[in-house]
């Protein structure tokens, strides 16, 4: 098994430590979170939760997708319920899928930003800063109501060794990429089962690399090299019918976290064969992997996602698990433009502004469709307006437990079940750090008369200065392409206020906004 070495160790460990010192919630042992309650638990129903990594609003057929064919996703829709407005809780990985799994918005949240630790090699996989011992997770709250608990897929909120494990942090099993980084790779040499290396037939390959100097783009033979065989996606996809056919007796909640369609462009080549679009190679100055048909490769990633949901949902038609089975569906950010991916071409983040590392809508508004027949409303859309923070209270309010823990959230169990009255938020805010010290923030204001709005703001890199705050109205402009924040004064005021108060300071330099790369204000502490 790979573990951290001493200094990765002693970072972390400091780390830790820091946020504890200063008062953050989680770092005592959470009590009892492991014991289920005493109620029965035959007939609670399983969740399924499936997040997928980079994709659009616009990426799937249930919101007006044309070239990428997702027919399970949409039957999921014609049977289910279609959110409009439903939030990621940030627009990169990790502080998105921490605020996932504690139920806390960016500025209260653990974890507001990938901080990576190691490399991309397999000698360097040490994970990201891991989430804190005893921290209430999406996790210890199903396994507190009795539930099995399962994490197939990709992770990134500690590392190998960590106490950020899944299997530390309310998951009975845990299958997949537990480093994010590794997870640029759909074809690594290894995954993890719980906290042991699980070899996949692959050699180790560079992800990140050019093509050759003088190297013809557009000859398949240039990119021979980078084929491998052991499929990452499909491994997610036949280890999670395997669990819901051996956990079929027992109530289970199951995160499904496919890392595709982020950048690796990567999909088995009888797949991608399937698409032909005109095509320009990717490869020369790359960032990413080479890969000769960009387009027909995301397409394909999307699709065999896409595969994937249709069997699990006939295996839960063929165990007569289907209508005692919640399936929420969702993406963690935005779409990125990296690898290759031509998000023009597939209109991938709809009408909305931004993209993956944007707090524009297209950065952080997310395709979101729950199933579970004879209880959510088959074939509708709601425009009920909520965020990642709230799975945590919805799927405890459904699972019939009392949260002891704080947080930002709002279940939103009556809109899935179409009974009694649904709680709005007044407001909802993000923030969003660099590495390299670019900072921002958002908040979306309810407005009964106006129409809610958006607004945002920049902390430049090695600046002192913030930009102005923009304002936008979503009603009346969806795609933020009108800032009115000099007609309604009174508006960007109360914006401002709400970015100020909205967040705790963080622990971490980095995640504050004195921090601009080069140095920490006079107001900061070094914690690290």
């Amino acid at each position: 098994m790979t573990v951290l070495n001493n200094v990765q160790q002693s970072l972390v460990a400091s780390l830790v430590s820091a946020a504890c010192l200063i008062g953050l919630s989680g770092c005592a042992t959470q009590q009892g979170a492991d014991q289920p309650t005493a109620q029965a638990t035959s007939n609670k129903p399983n969740v399924i939760y499936i997040i997928v990594d980079d994709m659009g609003i616009g990426d799937i057929e249930p919101y007006g997708q044309e070239k990428i064919r997702t027919p399970n996703l949409q039957q999921l829709a014609d049977e289910g319920l279609t959110f409009t407005q439903h939030y990621a809780g940030n627009t990169v990985c990790a502080p998105s899928r921490a605020s996932l799994m504690t139920g806390l918005h960016s500025g209260h949240s653990q974890i507001r930003g990938n901080y990576e630790l190691g490399d991309f090699t397999d000698e360097g996989e040490f994970g990201q800063l891991p989430l804190k011992p005893g921290t209430t997770t999406l996790a210890t709250v199903m396994k507190q109501a009795g539930y099995h608990t399962a994490l197939i897929g990709k992770w990134g909120l500690g590392g190998p060794g960590s106490y950020g494990m899944p299997t530390k942090q309310g998951f009975d099993y845990f299958f997949g990429y537990m480093d994010q980084k590794q997870a640029h790779n759909h074809y690594p040499t290894h995954l993890w089962r719980n906290e042991e290396w699980f070899a996949l037939d692959n050699e180790w390959l560079d992800v990140h690399q050019a093509l050759p100097a003088g190297v013809d783009p557009h000859d398949p033979k240039s990119y021979q090299a980078y084929l491998r065989e052991d499929f990452a996606q499909e491994r997610l996809t036949q280890d999670a019918l395997r669990y819901v056919k051996e956990h079929k007796d027992q109530p289970f909640f199951l995160y499904l976290a496919y890392a595709a369609p982020h950048a690796a462009l990567q999909a088995p080549e009888d797949e991608i064969d399937q698409y032909e679009f005109e095509e320009t190679p990717y490869g020369v100055d790359s960032k990413y992997l080479p890969q000769r048909r960009p387009r027909a490769a995301r397409a394909a990633m999307i699709t065999h996602i896409d595969k994937g949901i249709g069997q699990l949902t006939a295996l839960l038609k063929e165990l007569d698990l289907d209508d005692n089975t919640l399936i929420i569906f969702t993406s963690d950010n935005g779409p990125s433009p990296e690898g290759g991916a031509d998000l023009e071409f597939f209109d991938s983040n709809g009408q909305f502004r931004g993209v993956k590392r944007d707090l524009y809508e297209g950065g952080i508004r997310m395709p979101t469709i729950a199933r579970w027949p004879g209880k959510v409303a088959q074939g509708q859309r709601t425009d009920h307006v909520s965020a990642f923070w709230d799975v945590l209270p919805t799927l405890a309010d459904l699972a019939n437990v009392e949260l002891s823990a704080k947080t930002s959230g709002i279940s939103f169990l009556p809109t899935l079940m179409g009974q009694g009255e649904q709680p709005q938020h007044q407001s909802l805010y993000w923030e969003f750090h660099r590495p390299n010290g670019f900072h921002s923030q958002a908040v979306r204001i309810k407005d009964e008369q106006h129409g809610d709005w958006k607004a945002v703001r920049f902390y430049p890199k090695n600046s002192d200065k913030v930009t102005a705050i923009e304002l936008y109205n979503l009603k009346d402009d969806p795609s933020e392409s009108n800032n009115v924040a000099s007609q309604y004064p009174k508006i960007v005021k109360q914006a401002a206020r709400l970015m100020d108060q909205s967040r705790t300071r963080s622990f971490m330099d980095e995640w504050n906004f004195d921090f601009r790369g080069n140095k920490v204000s006079s107001k900061g502490t070094n914690n690290k």
